[in-house]
């Protein structure tokens, strides 16, 4: 429900059986822009995912000297979907609605705070001093994760810096969306940093058709007109090249939005260059993208933006600079073209390069569209695993829980579980039959019905439901072959936040601890415990592997695992790319080499997954693959 007033029934807030009970703070519907659309996205998708969430807003954000346009949506249509538990509480101005706020959290399981501009940070640290947030120095207020949108703005202020360092040291964790950002606020004091891809969050619906097009390249700017996105100097590289015309459509904001709307007046650019100064409704994103041919970003610098991905969801190349996360989101000469920053003469290049003959066509036929269901089961595996997550580390360790040190997680979680206990109970008669510890998956249908059977087990939701299906096994297994209900394994996690395996056990009342993936073999390599000092370890549907690559996972479950572990393993089958998939006829080697390590099969009684196998390459033509295949495999230690 919504509220306006800044007190109000302790019934507002979360405080369910749900996984963790939520206090997102930060800016929603009726504020515009990126930010707000990214807080509102975050509230769905984590009530989504089972937990009980309340989104804490402002009824006035910030002074107008920050923001000098018009803070509301014009017209009052939101951008994005509002969030039905939405509180206005907050006013910038008075200092009682941060404090007020603030006691009403003290019960919540995790605080998750936006950030965006310094100046909302003493409100921010008053809240969370009135919340008693924050796990450390014996406390057991609610965690605190901060997103952190820009660590510090584009445009700083004398004493940034300072704020911005108080803010993430009086945090448990902070979330970035770029490794740069990362750096940033690791030297700015912040414990522990967890780098995640911004995921998509995007206004204006699907693509619609896009009519008939054969003259020059129409460039679209799109988006608040601010010094740091460099438009100044894509004007100016439009008035040199021939055969492009440029649309700017978004508010002008002083000198650099004067400076633009100057530069547009030259005489020598009357009919190529159009400004359409103010904000632009949601409604108007699909159709401005299907009269253009190009989305143009060139910054100056940049942190992270969801720009390119809208883009590609309307089918546009993109010409961008190669700040921030453009690089790693467009591929040069593939979907779009990259420039240096701050140059007018390269993008004067970059724009030859996109009249030439059929030069955007090609580009546009390598725009892929993007995944807009993963990116935030990622960032919502991140979120959770941050807010649940027992603090291991003393004031003098680096940011990461150093696996080193697994043995003190078995302390730290009865801590966890006095605090919060068990959400869900599920014994092995709870379980279908039909869960297997070891199985194949060769049909979509099989992996939706995972989900589903999570769904009814009162799991939080999964989004990817291969994903489900392989942690659903994982599961399965755990609760019939290792729990004994004290719920006290010590559980690694090399999945990734992709995979649900690690907030379903959490759901259930273990404490695992996840191992943050920069790379194929790099979980596999760092694992740095005791001998047998494990009860669990798991790689649920990481990506692509090779045979070389189980053989390490598979070596390293061998001397890490007590006697009586489990080592939880999924596998892409596959002949065509030995760079993704292991090769069926590398399943019995793998068997075979388990077996010698001394670990063994669980569940696979006389050979069913491999006939299995076999019966599925038959039915794809003979020595073929199957078109989809992951085989998730279960050993357990002798």
């Amino acid at each position: 429900m919504s509220e306006d007033r800044p007190d109000g029934p302790g019934s507002d807030l979360p405080g369910s059986d749900a996984a963790l009970s939520v206090a997102l703070v930060g800016p929603t519907h009726p504020y515009k822009g990126g930010v707000a659309a990214h807080t509102t996205t975050l509230a769905h998708e984590l009530s989504e995912a089972g937990h009980d969430v309340a989104l804490v807003s402002w009824s006035h954000l910030y002074p107008a000297r920050l923001y000098p346009g018009e803070q509301a949506v014009p017209g009052g249509s939101p951008d994005v979907t509002p969030y039905p538990r939405s509180m206005r509480v907050l006013s910038w101005a008075r200092p009682d609605t941060w404090v007020r706020t603030g006691r009403r959290l003290r019960d919540v399981d995790v605080v998750v705070l936006v950030h965006v501009v310094p100046a909302v940070v003493p409100a921010h640290l008053a809240l969370l001093r009135a919340a008693g947030a924050g796990r450390r120095d014996g406390r057991r207020g609610p965690a605190v994760v901060v997103v952190a949108h820009n660590v510090l703005p584009h445009e700083p202020h004398p004493g940034d810096r300072r704020l911005v360092g108080a803010l993430l040291a009086a945090a448990d964790a902070v979330v970035v969306h770029s490794g740069e950002q990362a750096r940033l606020a690791a030297e700015l004091g912040a414990r522990r940093v967890r780098e995640v891809d911004l995921p998509p969050h995007l206004p204006g619906g699907p693509r619609v058709d896009r009519p008939a097009h054969d003259g020059p390249v129409r460039l679209l700017a799109l988006g608040i007109v601010r010094d740091y996105k460099g438009l100044d100097l894509l004007v100016e590289a439009v008035r040199e090249v021939e055969g492009v015309t440029l649309t700017v459509a978004g508010e002008l904001w002083g000198e650099a939005g004067r400076r633009v709307r100057d530069l547009a007046a030259d005489p020598r650019l009357r009919g190529r260059v159009e400004v359409h100064g103010g904000y632009v409704p949601a409604d108007r994103i699909a159709g401005l993208m299907a009269r253009h041919d190009v989305l143009a970003l060139p910054y100056r610098s940049a942190t992270a933006s969801q720009n390119v991905l809208l883009a590609q969801r309307h089918g546009l190349p993109v010409l961008a600079t190669s700040v921030g996360t453009f690089a790693d989101q467009v591929r040069d000469g593939v979907d779009g073209v990259l420039a240096a920053p701050g140059d007018r003469d390269a993008l004067v290049t970059a724009l030859r390069r996109l009249t030439g003959p059929g030069a955007v066509a090609a580009l546009a036929d390598g725009v892929r569209e993007p995944d807009l269901d993963r990116a935030w089961a990622n960032y919502v595996g991140a979120v959770e695993a941050l807010a649940a997550a027992p603090t291991v580390w003393d004031d003098d360790e680096p940011a990461a829980v150093p696996l080193g040190r697994v043995a003190r997680v078995r302390a730290a979680v009865a801590g966890l579980r006095a605090r919060r206990g068990p959400v869900l109970e599920l014994s092995p008669v709870d379980l279908p039959d039909e869960l297997r510890a070891t199985d194949l998956l060769t049909v979509d249908a099989e992996a939706v019905d995972a989900q589903e059977v999570a769904r009814l087990l009162g799991l939080p939701r999964a989004k990817d439901p291969v994903a489900a299906w392989a942690a659903l096994g994982a599961v399965a297994a755990l609760v019939r072959v290792l729990d004994d209900r004290s719920r006290t394994a010590v559980v690694v996690d090399e999945s990734g936040s992709g995979s649900p395996f690690s907030r379903w056990t959490r759901a259930l009342g273990f404490a695992p601890v996840e191992l943050e993936l920069t790379g194929r073999r790099a979980a596999v390599e760092v694992l740095d415990v005791d001998t047998a000092s494990l009860d669990v370890v798991a790689r649920l549907h990481p990506g692509g592997c090779t045979a070389s690559d189980v053989d390490l996972v598979v070596g390293q479950a061998s001397w890490t695992l007590r006697t009586g572990g489990l080592l939880l393993l999924t596998v892409p089958i596959g002949d065509d790319d030995p760079e993704f998939a292991v090769r069926p006829a590398d399943v019995r080697g793998i068997l075979a080499r388990a077996d010698d390590l001394g670990l063994t099969l669980v569940g696979d009684v006389d050979g069913d997954v491999l006939g299995r196998m076999a019966q599925a390459r038959s039915s794809f033509g003979g020595s073929g693959s199957p078109a989809y295949a992951v085989l998730r495999l279960t050993f357990r230690r002798k």
